[in-house]
């Protein structure tokens, strides 16, 4: 964790204020501020136009009753692009911009879904989970220790008590 925001916060603003004096030396200062706000300008109006589209597909999917988990990845990929685009720089318009293409954005969302953990809990008293593309399957007891010395089976009726939480 450390060497991630070791190079987001000292590896590329130094990165970023090299390629603008680069950029800065070749086409002069004050179009090389043009296009820096310029790209941030047409990076966030981008941005919240996909973002748009993608709340509609969310709403559209939860209103079918289906899991609009490809929906959530893709907003916070676009929430990711609409931060790159607006931070000053070239190097982080770069990537917000490639952020902004269905293509890589599906990509992205698929290589992460291939190493995320996924725990599924059934009413069958049993649970699944996926590492890194293998599944798994357990029995598991719905009560835990803790809860089985709470209730009492007396019968059919289970008794017990409950505190809501709000």
């Amino acid at each position: 964790m450390f060497q991630v925001l070791f190079v987001l916060f000292i590896l590329v603003p130094i990165i970023e204020i090299t390629v603008i004096m680069q950029v800065g030396a070749l086409l002069g200062v004050w179009p090389t501020v043009a296009i820096v706000i310029l790209s941030a300008w047409l990076g966030a109006k981008y941005v919240r136009q996909q973002g748009l589209a993608t709340l509609q597909s969310v709403q559209t999917k939860m209103a079918q009753g289906e899991m609009p988990s490809s929906e959530i990845v893709t907003g916070l990929m676009l929430l990711v692009a609409g931060v790159l685009l607006v931070t000053p720089g070239f190097v982080t318009d770069i990537f917000g911009l490639s952020l902004l293409i269905p293509a890589v954005r599906k990509a992205i969302a698929e290589s992460v879904q291939k190493h995320m953990v996924v725990k599924q809990f059934s009413a069958g008293a049993s649970y699944t989970h996926t590492t890194k593309g293998n599944v798994y399957e357990h029995e598991a007891d719905p009560f835990t220790a803790e809860q089985k010395t709470m209730s009492h089976h007396q019968g059919d009726t289970i008794e017990g008590e409950f505190q809501r939480k709000e």
